[in-house]
């Protein structure tokens, strides 16, 4: 139920639970002050988190209070509770954008619109609560979250993690052990304990009108833990002569768990209409008090059957009809026999919407029924068609209970298996898969059952036996149907390659040959991702000569596509055929477009996997910061979905160029941990390209080569091509020609068919290197010619430092100062400390004094701040910023305020002259 404004009866004065008393006042102070807070409150039953939720309410004496409670019968209902939360603020619908309009429309079933995504629902959400806190400042809170759906569960788990300057406040509550907690893992925390003894004794005193005797007082406390709940019901329900001390207390006492059972016997003891009311109440969704006097009637049951429940104080006094505690809710519904469930539930399935009421149908029916079963599929699918995938997944698993036929039955289970997998409930897909293992019939079912076998394997970063397993489907599956193979190798070969060599059943060159074998060129959009992975399988199969034209093509082809879909972490093979054919400039354009369609939708881990990959573009092009906000924003995305931090692997990268040491071997040893653990043997190249880059810039050349060399012979594609200059350069400066000799007939095969100037440009650059006489500098000025035509900064500038390096070794000290100052003047001011140093050495030796950079601070802004100002420099509006970046308007709005603050400005338009001499591109 939700009363906007509306505080229920106090109950007894609050004893103890000052620090936790604190901490809420905390949180609504700084919601009083224009911010935000978000606590959630878990603990046993009882322990006394929803009066901790009153206290709030009573505390909150501007604010606009907005209540949820979450209902063990509504956990199905997917985006149920969200929609009951929101419904008093559904007129201010068309004030949002017009993307997140639709999310919820659709999320609610009040328009056709397709599902969006589910963090597009989220951020909707967030917009809506905002606007309405802006009017009012607000304070949700949000009890027995256990029993919320899941969908709704995330949503304001997503609104709670987003809040910044947005008048509003979330308290949830919820009991440990039960339901999604998983999904508040990323929020402020306050676990709950019984009372201390002389709180725990005080409440009991409180609620005890007869004489309460010491001895039995500290028994009771003793005994419930200091439980608040069960001490009042302790106080209420047990004898004046129990306790006065002259009767034994009973064994045992009704604590915890126990108060359940002590709830179930109260009830008991109530006439058999008042009873049946009790579970229908239990049952019915809280808010559809429609349905539950229509379900009444049809069970001759009227207000009247509600009068000995609020006597016996199972029922609260008031205008409305309601359950005391959550608790006893939840006790008159699981004690009900089974045959009394199944009798309100067809009085439900009579009188409710036609949407539930293929549910009620189904709880009603005792063993298996067809025709039920086919009820509950068709209402599967408007679950899907809202994008509620947990409601779905559920519906279809009871579909599945009552069908008769296995094979179908075992149907059923799979397809909730894949709902169960979009909401991202990974072990009720595997408790699924097993349930369905003895009923699969023909290479169908077994392919989908491998597919979703190798999806649970894949979200979990453990591809060691996926290649294998969709290899084996493939072969299964024959030639019966070529869409369904061609979708297994294409997952087979995206496997392979992130497995690398640590995949175990098959080699990578297998998978590769079996899917460029399988390719076949029919008529798709665009945006396909088939042709770039059949160009990739070509590659690894065939070889370089014979993948590079298609990977070409391929690249050229999702260049011009309007609208790119992230499918499968598209982005990260984008990113490997970019760098395969050393084609910056497409995968700047391609891996841009992906970020701005995933941002579209609200694909929020699409576009964290978009954003890693474009910062090795910036990186690429020196622009560190713009690297570092990439970063930054990937991992608040990845927070934002409900993803554990896994450390800082993923800027080695970064940390090599601007040698960070000790940040870059912590990235490797993490990176070498997940490769063995996981079976993720793609990580092994890029930790060997980052430290390379780290140790060439050093000038430990043995060092660098042995970082490649541990690479070189495995698994080529995917930063093989990256890796070939440097090990050129390592190679010679360490005495090893062969390797380097290796090294630069890969170079001279690829850079040549690659044709781009970034391949042109470093093969000049291997080749000035391993030329002796005075032909060296022709291609030196040739590599940095081609070099500076793309956007490769610090290629260029590293070209530009072995080419002064060289003149110097000549004694053309002036020609030198001019290659040698222009290198250390780029590497200093992106602070890529290492090759800094290494230039201002061989400057020194020219005889030229290098001076360093005072260090540029970027005006003390943080990275959401710079990433606001980037936005709004570029023109963007503050609603077209907070779309963009998953916050809300008056986040915006006080970023900026801080920002022009710091930049000592009035202005948006002066916001790109400040920025303009540092490197804050995004």
């Amino acid at each position: 139920m939700v009363w906007s404004g509306v505080h229920r009866a106090a109950g007894p004065p609050m004893v103890g639970r000052h620090a936790e008393r604190e901490t809420i006042g905390r949180l609504l102070e700084s919601v009083h002050d224009g911010f935000s807070g978000v606590l959630v409150l878990t603990g046993d039953a009882g322990v006394g988190k929803s009066r901790l939720l009153e206290y709030a309410a009573q505390s909150a004496q501007d604010l606009t209070v907005v209540r949820l409670v979450g209902v063990e019968a509504e956990t199905r209902l997917g985006y149920g509770a969200l929609h009951r939360l929101l419904r008093p603020y559904l007129g201010r619908l068309p004030a949002l954008p017009q993307r997140q309009r639709d999310a919820l429309n659709a999320a609610f079933g009040l328009t056709d619109a397709a599902p969006s995504d589910r963090h597009l629902v989220g951020l909707a959400a967030l917009t809506l609560l905002s606007d309405a806190a802006t009017a009012a400042p607000m304070l949700c809170l949000v009890d027995d979250v256990q029993w919320l759906d899941r969908e709704s569960a995330e949503t304001l788990a997503f609104v709670g993690r987003r809040l910044y300057a947005d008048c509003l406040g979330l308290l949830f509550a919820g009991r440990d052990g039960t339901g999604d907690h998983d999904v508040f893992d990323a929020l402020p925390r306050l676990g709950l304990e019984g009372l201390a003894d002389g709180e725990a004794r005080a409440l009991l005193a409180d609620g005890v009108t007869g004489h309460l005797d010491q001895a039995v007082a500290e028994q009771l406390v003793a005994g419930t833990g200091g439980n608040p709940l069960a001490l009042l019901e302790l106080a209420v329900n047990l004898g004046s002569e129990q306790l006065a001390g002259i009767t034994p207390l009973p064994e045992p006492l009704p604590l915890n768990r126990q108060l359940e059972e002590h709830f179930r016997q109260t009830a008991a003891l109530l006439p058999a209409d008042t009873r049946t009311l009790l579970l229908l109440m239990a049952t019915t969704p809280t808010d559809d008090r429609a349905t539950l006097w229509r379900a009444a009637g049809a069970l001759g049951l009227s207000i009247r059957s509600a009068t000995p429940a609020v006597a016996a104080g199972i029922l609260n006094r008031g205008t409305t009809v309601e359950f005391r505690h959550p608790l006893i809710r939840s006790a008159v519904h699981s004690a009900a026999p089974a045959e009394e469930r199944r009798r309100i539930q067809a009085a439900l399935a009579a009188t409710s919407a036609p949407e539930r009421s293929a549910w009620h149908l189904a709880e009603a029916t005792d063993g298996p029924d067809d025709s039920v079963a086919a009820m509950l599929e068709a209402a599967s699918e408007l679950a899907q068609a809202r994008g509620g995938h947990s409601e779905q997944a559920l519906v279809l698993t009871r579909a599945a209970e009552l069908t008769a036929h296995p094979g179908k039955r075992a149907e059923r289970y799979l397809d909730a298996a894949a709902a169960h997998l979009a909401s991202g409930n990974l072990p009720e897909v595997r408790t699924l898969l097993e349930l369905t293992a003895p009923d699969l019939t023909g290479p169908a079912a077994r392919v989908h059952a491998t597919r979703l076998r190798a999806s649970v394997e894949m979200f979990s970063a453990r591809p060691r036996e996926v290649p294998a397993m969709l290899l084996e489907a493939a072969a299964d599956l024959g030639s019966t149907d070529p869409v369904a193979r061609w979708d297994l190798l294409r997952e087979a070969t995206y496997a392979a390659i992130v497995g690398g060599r640590l995949i175990t059943g098959t080699t990578t060159r297998e998978v590769a040959k079996a899917a460029a074998d399988g390719w076949r060129e029919t008529a798709s959009p665009a945006w396909s991702p088939d042709p770039l992975i059949a160009a990739l399988a070509r590659s690894i199969a065939y070889g370089y000569a014979a993948g590079a034209p298609a990977l070409a093509a391929a690249l050229a082809r999702l260049r011009t596509a309007d609208d790119l879909q992230e499918q499968g972490a598209f982005s990260v093979m984008v990113s490997i055929a970019g760098d395969e054919l050393w084609d910056i400039e497409a995968k700047r354009e391609i891996l841009g477009k992906l970020v701005t369609a995933d941002r579209g939708r609200g694909a929020l881990y699409g576009l964290s996997m978009a954003l890693l990959s474009l910062a090795t573009v910036e990186i690429w092009d020196g622009r560190f910061a713009a690297a570092e906000s990439c970063y930054t924003e990937a991992d608040d995305y990845m927070a934002a979905t409900g993803f554990r931090a896994s450390g800082d692997f993923h800027k080695a990268l970064l940390y090599a160029w601007t040698g960070r040491e000790a940040e870059l071997r912590a990235a490797i040893a993490t990176m070498n941990t997940m490769a063995e653990q996981l079976g993720i043997g793609s990580t092994y190249r890029w930790s060997g390209q980052a430290l390379s880059i780290f140790e060439l810039g050093r000038g430990r050349y043995r060092e660098a080569l042995d970082a490649l060399l541990a690479v070189f012979d495995h698994d080529p594609l995917a930063l093989g091509d990256m890796n070939l200059a440097g090990m050129v350069e390592a190679g010679l400066r360490a005495g090893d020609r062969k390797a380097a000799a290796m090294a630069m007939e890969r170079m001279e095969e690829r850079a040549p068919l690659a044709g781009t100037p970034w391949a042109l440009g470093l093969l000049a650059r291997c080749r000035a290197l391993t030329t002796d006489d005075d032909g060296a500098e022709q291609l030196y000025h040739e590599s940095i010619a081609q070099l500076g035509k793309v956007p490769v900064a610090v290629e260029l500038a590293w070209s530009r430092l072995l080419f002064g390096e060289w003149l110097r070794r000549r004694r053309r000290r002036a020609d030198a100062r001019v290659q040698l100052r222009a290198a250390y003047e780029s590497f200093e001011s992106w602070r890529a400390t290492p090759f800094a140093e290494r230039a201002r050495v061989e400057l020194l030796a020219t005889g030229e004094t290098a001076r360093k950079r005072t260090v540029d601070t970027q005006f003390d802004l943080t990275p959401q701040e710079l990433r606001v100002a980037i936005r709004a420099a570029s023109g963007s509006t503050n609603t077209e910023i907070a779309t963009q970046l998953f916050v809300t308007i008056s986040t915006i709005e006080f970023h900026l305020s801080r920002v022009f603050r710091k930049l000592g400005i009035t202005s948006r338009k002066q916001i790109g002259l400040k920025l303009s001499t540092t490197d804050s591109g995004d």
